[in-house]
C-alpha cells in the first residue's frame, strides 16, 4: 500500500490542541500517523498551508436553491435534482466533506454521492422535516394553494398526534432517514406561523426520540421560540437547530441534558440578502427575517458563553451553497475565539453526528479526509477563497478550487 506523507506545512487537528508544524501520513483511506518527520512512498508539499480535517456543515437543504416562490412554482419538478448536483459540488469545493442534510434530500442523492455517480460530501439525510397541520412545512397557503409534494422516497412530513406520529417516524426511517427532523415551533420562512409559538405536544414529541432511539438514530428540531427549545430538550431531541429564542431556562435544560446547539446564523441574513437580489418573499417572512438577527445573535453568543455544546451548520439553500463557512464568521462574532469555530465544524459537527470516531479529527486511525489550506485557519474571514484542494477517504476530489468527477 502506498503511504502518502502530507508534509512541510502546519496541522489543526480538529481540537483545540495547538496549531503546530507536523506531517500527515495517509495510507489506505485512513490517516496512520501524525507528527513531525514523518516519511512516505508519496509526498504533498505543503509549505505556507495548513492541513485540516474535512469540515462539516450539520444543517443543509442541497435540494434547494432559491426562496423565491414565483420562480419555485414555474421551474420543473425535475430541475431540483440536477440542481442538487451544482448544490453539493458547491459546498464540497469549501472543504466541506460531511454534511446533515435537514430535509429535501432523498435516498437517491445520497446514494448517488455514496455510488461516485455525482461529486459531493457524504451525506447523513432526514428525508423530510414533521410538522404539526398550520406548522413551519405545512404547505397549505390561505389562497388555497398547496405548495407539498410527495414523491416515492419522499413521503409528507405533516402529522398530528401520538399514534399517527409513531407511523410517520417508521415511514422516514423507511425511506432512508439517518436521522429524524421536527419542527418544534414555527419559522421564519413560513408565511402563516409565528417562530416563538410552540409545536406539537410533549406527547407527541416524546413519540418522536422513542421511536428514532429504538432504529438507532437521532432526531433533530427546527426549534426558534423558547417554549419550542425546552419542548424539545425536554422530550430528549439531540439537537436544536436554530435556537433564535433561547432564553435562560432554555440554556440551562441544554446544559443539563447535553443537548446540542445548531444555530444557523447566517439563515436569516441569506433570507435578507435574497431579497435584496430581488428574491418574491411574502412581507410577513421579510419582517421575520429582519426581525430576528439581533435576538439571534445575542441569544446564541449567550449560550456559546454558558458552555452550551455548538456544532456548526449554515441551513443552505436559505443561506447560498458554497458560503458555508461565512457561518464561523458569525459564530466567533457571537463569542467564540476563531478556533472554537473551527472546532464547531469539525470534531464538533462529528460528534454530534455520531461521527466523532471516523471523522472529524487528524488522528491515527480515522478516515482521510483532509483540507488544504493556504496560509493561517485563524483567519476564518477569508477561509473559504483560501481552500486549495481537498481530500475524500484519502481521494483527491478538489483541487485548486475545482471539483474532480
Amino acid at each position: 500500500m502506498t503511504r502518502t506523507v502530507f508534509h512541510g506545512g502546519n496541522v489543526f487537528d480538529g481540537t483545540m490542541a495547538p496549531i503546530t508544524a507536523a506531517d500527515v501520513v495517509v495510507e489506505d483511506g485512513r490517516i496512520v500517523e501524525v507528527g513531525p518527520g514523518l516519511d512516505g512512498d508519496d509526498g504533498v508539499e505543503c509549505t505556507g498551508q495548513t492541513v485540516l480535517p474535512g469540515l462539516f456543515d450539520t444543517h443543509t437543504h442541497v435540494i434547494f436553491s432559491t426562496l423565491d416562490w414565483v420562480e419555485e412554482l414555474v421551474t420543473p419538478f425535475s430541475f431540483k435534482f440536477y440542481d442538487a448536483m451544482r448544490n453539493l459540488e458547491a459546498t464540497l469545493a469549501t472543504g466541506i466533506t460531511t454534511v446533515r442534510d435537514a430535509a429535501g434530500a432523498d435516498a437517491g442523492i445520497k446514494k448517488a454521492v455514496d455510488d461516485g455517480v455525482i461529486a459531493g460530501p457524504r451525506m447523513r439525510i432526514s428525508v423530510n422535516m414533521l410538522s404539526q397541520t398550520g406548522g413551519h412545512a405545512d404547505g397549505w397557503l390561505r389562497s388555497g394553494v398547496d405548495l407539498d409534494l410527495e414523491w416515492p422516497g419522499s413521503p409528507s412530513g405533516l402529522v398530528d398526534g401520538p399514534d399517527a406520529v409513531r407511523r410517520k417516524v417508521r415511514e422516514m426511517i423507511r425511506a432512508g432517514a439517518d436521522v429524524i427532523k421536527v419542527a418544534t415551533s414555527g419559522g421564519v420562512l413560513s408565511p402563516t406561523d409565528d417562530p416563538r409559538h410552540p409545536h406539537f405536544r410533549p406527547d407527541e414529541l416524546e413519540e418522536m426520540v422513542a421511536e428514532a432511539t429504538a432504529a438507532g438514530i437521532y432526531v433533530m428540531a427546527h426549534a426558534q421560540g423558547a417554549d419550542g427549545i425546552k419542548n424539545a430538550v425536554r422530550a430528549g431531541i439531540r439537537s436544536i437547530e436554530h435556537g433564535i429564542y433561547l432564553d435562560d431556562e432554555g440554556i440551562e435544560l441544554m446544559l443539563e441534558r447535553g443537548t446540542w446547539l445548531v444555530p444557523t446564523l447566517v439563515a436569516p441574513l441569506g433570507v435578507l440578502d435574497a431579497v435584496d437580489a430581488g428574491a418574491s418573499l411574502p412581507a410577513s417572512t421579510i419582517e421575520k427575517a429582519r426581525s430576528v438577527v439581533d435576538v439571534h445573535r445575542r441569544n446564541v453568543g449567550r449560550a456559546i458563553t454558558a458552555g452550551v455544546k455548538v456544532a456548526m451548520g449554515t441551513d443552505s439553500g436559505v443561506a447560498p451553497h458554497g458560503a458555508n463557512l461565512r457561518e464561523l464568521e458569525e459564530l466567533v462574532r457571537c463569542g467564540m475565539s476563531p478556533q472554537q469555530a473551527l472546532v464547531a465544524t469539525t470534531s464538533s459537527a462529528a460528534a454530534l453526528m455520531g461521527l466523532g470516531d471516523e471523522l472529524g479529527t487528524l488522528a491515527p486511525g480515522t478516515r482521510a479526509d483532509l483540507v488544504l489550506l493556504d496560509g493561517d485557519p485563524l483567519e476564518v474571514a477569508t477561509l473559504r477563497e483560501r481552500v486549495r484542494r481537498v481530500w475524500k477517504d484519502g481521494v483527491l476530489v478538489v483541487d485548486e478550487g475545482k471539483v474532480l468527477r
